[in-house]
């Protein structure tokens, strides 16, 4: 590994080490901190000498790299950030880096229409926009569904680092359900959106079943590495192929569901199917619908389907008749009806 990708990793350690005001930082912590991160992407024992680490916190503090970190010592031996939210990521990127940013989706552009960047393409555009509006203080001109106060998002770097490197983690969790926070192992294979929000899907066992967490209910995260990580092929595609959403209702099979849409959501059912099964099987004389989808029945498709209204009817299976009918009606009883 190069010698500027080190210092990287090392930088970025420390920057870690000190957004955890929690706990205190002494000088021979943080070496041991940076020598474990080195040894995670390097695989082999490289202890790093004091000199190193002074000489990184001095060079972070300074404007040599843009950083300016207010890095302070207390009682003579605790490091520590003097701002609390500071963090190197945060710090504004500089003309160069815009640069070389520009330059670097004008080449990936060249190649938006080769197959393996056809699933990428709406990032490289939307990339394109957001430099382009911080080159000219313009306004994006690309704006997306976000959720700013989303908890969670900060795990995504450390959760993908440790499925690409097959590394067990240690998170704690507390579910919408739990009163109480669980400690755990946990096998992750995937990071799975939907919905504006982020899931990470693995196994606490192997003999197990595949589960999903919610990023924004998780607390904290380690890593054990002394656990071996389960190695099971995992397909995705085949996994979430019948379901809508990330609910998966293992052993249950995909069922026919047929539904009537009204005249005034056809068009938006039509434009943008339900799921990939989706079939039209009738345009009626008065402009409403009858299609189908082949799907696992979960939590999100009901909600979806809840989500139309009067504008739409569960015509089969029975249950999940009933089950939205039902809904409905305790709906009902709360307007006073």
């Amino acid at each position: 590994m190069s010698q500027n990708k080190n210092a990287l990793i090392r930088y970025k350690t420390i920057d870690k080490c000190l957004q955890n005001q929690y706990r205190t930082w002494t000088l021979d912590d943080l070496i041991e901190a940076c020598s474990d991160a080195l040894f995670e992407y390097e695989g082999r024992e490289n202890r790093i000498s004091k000199r190193t680490i002074q000489m990184d916190i001095q060079l972070m503090r300074s404007e040599k790299l843009g950083y300016n970190a207010p890095i302070v010592v207390y009682d003579k031996k605790f490091y520590k950030y003097d701002e609390e939210d500071f963090s190197i990521t945060d710090i504004p990127l500089t003309e160069t880096d815009m640069n070389v940013l520009t330059e670097t989706v004008s080449m990936l552009k060249q190649f938006k229409d080769f197959s393996l960047f056809s699933d990428v393409s709406d990032i490289l555009q939307r990339l394109e926009d957001k430099i382009y509006s911080e080159k000219s203080h313009t306004n994006s001109v690309i704006y997306l569904d976000k959720n700013e106060n989303l908890k969670g998002l900060h795990y995504l770097d450390e959760i993908y680092q440790a499925i690409i490197k097959k590394i067990v983690l240690v998170i704690t969790y507390k579910s919408f359900k739990s009163r109480e926070e669980q400690k755990f192992n946990f096998h992750p294979f995937i990071l799975k959106e939907f919905n504006n929000r982020w899931f990470l899907v693995g196994k606490k066992k192997g003999t197990q079943p595949i589960t999903n967490l919610a990023l924004d209910r998780i607390t904290s995260i380690d890593f054990d590495f002394n656990l071996p990580y389960i190695e099971e092929v995992f397909d995705a595609e085949d996994f979430y192929k019948d379901v809508v959403g990330v609910t998966v209702n293992q052993g249950m099979n995909a069922r026919k569901i047929e539904l009537w849409i009204d005249k005034e959501n056809a068009p938006y059912v039509l434009t943008k199917p339900f799921h990939a099964s989706q079939k039209l099987e009738k345009e009626n004389e008065d402009g409403s619908i009858i299609i189908t989808l082949k799907l696992k029945t979960n939590y999100e498709i009901e909600r979806l389907l809840l989500g139309f209204g009067d504008g739409l009817e569960v015509i089969s299976p029975n249950g999940l008749r009933l089950r939205i009918k039902d809904k409905l009606r305790k709906a009902l009883l709360k307007y006073g009806e």
